[in-house]
């Protein structure tokens, strides 16, 4: 299965930072070294990669095939590391620092 990328390529990076630069809560959060819109379209880009890589690799083939058990644990660490790059990517932003204070 092949998944169709939204953010391919640097100038779809752009776009994305630049229409997320129009919004105030993003332009808010602005400091001197960084720009909030640009963090955001980077981490979703990376987002995005890295659940296409899952869908294409780890998790499909967990899905779509008999395994045997030391397989399927490897496919699980697989998917964990993915996760943690995801995770990164969530926490990076200041825009959604706000999910790091759930549940505490």
């Amino acid at each position: 299965m092949r998944i169709r990328r939204l953010l391919e390529n640097a100038e779809d990076v752009k776009k994305l930072a630049n229409r997320l630069a129009k919004c105030p809560q993003v332009q808010a959060l602005d400091d001197a070294e960084e720009k909030e819109a640009w963090t955001l379209a980077h981490s979703f880009s990376d987002i995005e990669e890295s659940l296409v890589a899952l869908l294409e690799g780890p998790l499909g083939r967990l899905v779509e095939h008999e395994l045997e058990p030391s397989e399927v644990h490897g496919l699980l660490l697989e998917i964990g590391e993915e996760l943690r790059h995801v995770l990164y990517h969530i926490k990076d932003p200041k825009f959604y620092k706000y999910l790091q204070q759930e549940g505490r």
